[in-house]
């Protein structure tokens, strides 16, 4: 596997690209993460004169048979930027390295699995309830991956809950980037609607609002106001 170094309007020097052959040493990302496909790292040069301490963007993007691994700084010249973004790297790999030891752990039940031989446990129907012996009986289940799954589903395999301060979209992108990932999901300050806002190529971002229909709401408060007269 070879890295990939261009430049995003701006000339990348062959000292430069020596460093990132240096700075990423293949052998340990590759012990890191085993199934790495392609190592890109794209350099990119702000203009505007009043961001000349974040002028040098560098963004590296490792693409592996898990999920893409993305990192980028920026810094007044594109070797400081390369190694703040190289530390970010390896500290997700580090992540992502101790996530896959830790589910491989001894001893572990699948999902499936817990059923039948924790003494006790519950059983859920497709939409996670708690279903009781008596009602368990009679309902439909299928195999979804390892898991058996009661009911229609859909399957809810993880649900969060956070707790939103209403943001700017420029403190959502902010926000964004700091924990790395490829969306976010945020309460617009402007309108109080939900939104998200996405990373799509090199350097664009999306943003997606949404609102509430007006006929919809009117429609569903007449049907409330309906049901509490009679």
């Amino acid at each position: 596997m070879d890295i990939v170094v261009k430049g995003r309007k701006t000339e990348v020097p062959e000292r430069f690209r020596k460093h990132v052959a240096e700075k990423l040493k293949l052998e340990k990302i590759q012990k890191l993460d085993g199934k790495v496909i392609s190592l890109d790292v794209e350099v990119s040069k702000e203009p505007n004169p009043r961001q000349a301490d974040r002028c040098d963007r560098v963004e590296i993007t490792l693409r592996s048979r898990g999920p893409v691994i993305r990192a980028e700084a920026a810094a007044s010249d594109p070797y400081a930027a390369l190694d703040l973004a190289a530390d970010k790297l390896e500290a997700r790999l580090r992540k992502e390295h101790d996530k896959r030891h830790t589910r491989r752990g001894a001893g572990r039940l699948s999902a499936a699995d817990v059923a039948d031989t924790v003494p006790g446990a519950a059983t859920l129907n497709g939409i996670g309830d708690i279903v009781s012996e008596a009602e368990s009986d009679g309902i439909p289940t299928k195999k979804i991956g390892s898991l058996e799954v009661k009911g229609e589903g859909p399957l809810v395999v993880r649900e969060k809950t956070h707790v939103a301060s209403p943001m700017s979209l420029d403190q959502a992108l902010y926000e964004m980037e700091l924990v790395g990932h490829d969306f976010y999901l945020f309460v617009d300050s402007e309108t109080k609607e939900p939104s998200v806002v996405y990373r799509r190529h090199a350097y664009d971002y999306g943003v997606i609002h949404l609102s509430t229909d007006p006929m919809v709401a009117q429609a569903q408060s007449a049907d409330a106001g309906g049901a509490l007269g009679g």
